[in-house]
């Protein structure tokens, strides 16, 4: 996952020069060992160069003439093979160098600590991930990279079920990732397994530091939202049916493009979709108050100057915590408006504490809004999200969100109520392993 965050530093204008150099060094240094111990290295390395710097450019402004414009032509779509070869090839790489360049980069104890745990918390629960994967990649019922818009991250995924009668309801998904490596492909899992239930899943994908900002997260979440509420009836989704989801920094995000719609709504303003089409909002492990949450960072690695970095300084913190906009006099009639607000945290959460979520209710029950809490005992913050689903079998969070969308449907009840159990992907000793470890 690192890797993203490494090639945008790495092609970013303010930082280039930097990391350039500290790559050189680190290949003058590693090339004369692959040559001598490793040589069967030199291919995949060569075509990672290749591939690095021909796909990996951060975005910059030129002038483009028509005449070129009209030459241009779409590249062929590589084929799943050599994807997966420069996946596992540049994996291997940037591993192997990962710790030599935090060194030369001056990066500290605790990062180096947070990488090591989570390396293995990724290798104790790959037998789920490469499961899980597989499906991504060759499902029939799942289709990938639907652009709605003109960003370079403007894409998301859609995972069909494998009924095609009727008009499925419609869950909006907004990944986490902590504003920097978020990734639509990391909520496969929950699309596959709602999508068994007769659900449909669109991950929406979103530019993330330092390809953009806070405020261009949310106008890419926004965005996407309006194309599923526009669209998704051509792909057999309810438009009247459709439900927003957000995890982490996702449940941040889509929480911050929920508001500011009904702000825009309520003052009458231009709109590219209602949040009367969104039956209830969904938020799992999320951060309402960022003014809450700048030392909480700071002190778990995620550094005060890079997150104030994000979120476009100090005084755009109150602009993007939802819990003080919906406090602010001028949107009481945005906040009437709201759909049905269900937040979930686990008690045990590090990463962002439960009271973020207690927090935002309360406030969020003062100001006239529907809303409810759901806490999970001795719960972390990829608990919900990646090992009990991984777990299969019965899952509180789960079931309770099938049976909040299927609520006004007495034959899907019926359905679920005759469903199979969740499949289990990892064996019970390393999810309690990946339990222990996890850095998050």
């Amino acid at each position: 996952m690192y890797w993203q965050l490494l090639k945008l530093m790495y092609h970013a204008p303010a930082t280039a020069g930097y990391h350039q150099n500290a790559w050189a060094r680190i290949g003058r240094s590693v090339n004369p060992f692959v040559q001598r111990y490793a040589p069967f290295l030199n291919t995949p390395i060569s075509a990672i160069q290749r591939w690095w710097f021909r796909v990996s450019s951060f975005p910059r402004r030129r002038a483009v003439n028509k005449t070129q414009s009209l030459k241009a032509r779409p590249r062929r779509q590589q084929s799943f093979g050599r994807e997966i070869g420069h996946a596992a090839a540049e994996t291997y790489l940037i591993t192997s160098l990962s710790f030599k360049l935090l060194r030369y980069l001056g990066v500290g104890y605790r990062w180096i600590t947070r990488l090591l745990a989570l390396a293995l918390y990724a290798m104790l629960l790959m037998p789920g991930f490469l499961q899980v994967g597989f499906q991504y990649f060759f499902s029939s019922q799942v289709r990938r990279s639907i652009v709605y818009g003109d960003q370079p991250r403007n894409r998301l995924d859609l995972y069909l079920p494998s009924n095609g009668d009727g008009l499925k309801p419609v869950v909006v998904f907004v990944t986490g990732g902590a504003w920097i490596i978020g990734y639509k492909a990391w909520g496969s899992l929950l699309g596959l397994q709602l999508a068994e239930r007769d659900i449909m899943v669109a991950c929406i994908d979103y530019r993330n530091f330092p390809q953009g900002t806070i405020s261009d997260m949310v106008n890419d979440v926004s965005q996407g939202i309006a194309y599923i509420c526009n669209n998704i009836i051509e792909y057999g989704g309810d438009p009247n049916k459709i439900y927003l989801m957000g995890q982490s920094a996702g449940a941040h995000i889509s929480s911050c493009a929920l508001l500011q719609q009904a702000i825009k709504e309520s003052r009458s303003n231009s709109i590219s979709w209602s949040v009367s089409q969104i039956k209830a909002y969904f938020g799992l492990s999320g951060g309402y108050n960022l003014l809450n949450l700048v030392d909480h960072f700071h002190n778990r690695g995620l550094y005060r100057s890079i997150f104030l970095s994000i979120m476009e300084g100090e005084k755009s913190l109150e602009q993007f915590s939802p819990e003080v906009i919906v406090q602010d006099p001028s949107t009481n009639n945005a906040v009437s408006v709201l759909p049905h607000m269900v937040l979930f945290h686990g008690t045990t959460d590090s990463s962002i504490p439960s009271d973020e979520s207690k927090a935002f209710v309360n406030t969020l029950h003062r100001m006239g809004a529907r809303a409810e809490l759901i806490l999970y005992d001795a719960k972390t913050h990829t608990d919900l999200f990646l090992q009990d689903p991984l777990r299969g079998g019965k899952d509180e969070l789960f079931d309770y969100v099938v049976a909040f969308i299927h609520a006004d449907d007495k034959e899907a009840l019926a359905r679920d109520a005759m469903a199979p159990p969740r499949k289990r992907y990892v064996p019970e000793i390393l999810l309690r392993l990946a339990h222990r470890v996890s850095p998050f």
